[in-house]
């Protein structure tokens, strides 16, 4: 049978997680089962979960979206289902999406995606999706070699069987283009956006030319650290193309700082060398609380940091870096 399963990643955001949970509740075609990774929230999203009696859910210590997604991925796929509807917390489907997307045709061997719409207009994509902005100007039924995981993704489980799992030591930020890349890049597989089957989602405002709190933005680590990531899997037929493209993209983050950022120009900089460094020896130890204790400390502090541990940050090694 054709079992199907979202699988939803949560963390501190129950509201809007009920909200996504009734939007699944709600489908024309209904999915067999939801799970939902809770990745450790404070708030009160357990007491929530507790009280629906037509999920399962995993409670477990926050490992970021690529640790929930993993997760949520290797139980779906345990437990038999053939197809995996994933999503983040933060956005919804519409009532329509799951029937759009099963319906759309029989293959198996491909990634699904949603299109990806801006929850407050109803008509602006909230990522760049071909060549098209809005939706209401998009002509075509699907959109070939885009999507957007995991916000409404559908996947068979014969795509996991050849692929394996989402990786879930990047925390966030990349770890969604990675498995895209794999399943497109590395195995072939073919993917694509159903412009018919949509997913509203908040508008990401945030953009890393505005000017971002030093001691507060532990996400730029994984930015940076997770492109290398990305792009070994990009070009995976060679280590020499995927480390040229990285060093291509730090010079034009660098270029970035000093064009656009106004504050703490130098301390930004300098604070790269630890992602980059991690990137190339293949080191996904650090945790948001790592980081922020390590952005908190004084520039002086850090430089002696940097000297007593030079090798470390010269050292570029092809073997590491292709692990």
């Amino acid at each position: 049978m054709n079992r199907v399963i979202a699988v939803v990643v949560t963390y501190n955001r129950q509201q809007q997680l009920s909200k996504c949970i009734q939007a699944i509740r709600n489908q024309t075609l209904r999915p067999d089962n939801i799970l939902v990774i809770n990745n450790g929230s404070t708030d009160n999203t357990v007491a929530w979960l507790r009280e629906q009696d037509d999920l399962e859910f995993i409670t477990q210590s926050n490992v970021g979206g690529s640790g929930g997604f993993a997760r949520g991925v290797k139980e779906a796929f345990q437990k038999k289902y053939s197809w995996l509807w994933m999503m983040d917390d933060d956005g919804f489907p519409r009532e329509d999406a799951l029937e759009k997307l099963l319906g759309c045709d029989d293959e198996e061997m491909c990634m699904r995606n949603c299109a990806v719409v801006n929850a407050e207009d109803k008509e602006t994509f909230v990522w760049k999706t071909g060549s098209k902005s809005k939706i209401t100007d998009t002509k075509e039924k699907r959109i070939y070699n885009v999507a957007h995981p995991f916000n409404g993704t559908l996947l068979h489980r014969r795509v996991i069987e050849k692929v394996g799992l989402p990786k879930d030591n990047l925390f966030l930020w990349g770890d969604e283009t990675e498995y895209l890349y794999r399943i497109s890049r590395k195995y072939n597989i073919p993917c694509y956006t159903q412009i018919d089957s949509v997913h509203y989602h908040p508008l990401c405002p945030y953009s890393y030319k505005n000017d971002w709190e030093f001691q507060r933005n532990w996400k730029m680590y994984y930015y940076v650290r997770n492109r290398f990531h990305i792009l070994k899997t990009k070009y995976s037929q060679s280590i020499v193309l995927s480390t040229f493209m990285y060093l291509v993209f730090l010079c034009s983050f660098a270029g970035t700082v000093i064009l656009f950022q106004r504050t703490h120009k130098l301390r930004k900089l300098s604070f790269l060398v630890w992602p980059i460094a991690d990137a190339f020896t293949n080191n996904t130890r650090a945790t948001p609380s790592l980081i922020l204790e390590r952005l908190s400390i004084s520039p002086a502090a850090v430089l002696q940091h940097y000297i007593s541990y030079p090798f470390r940050f010269l050292k570029l090694s092809f073997s590491s870096a292709a692990a």
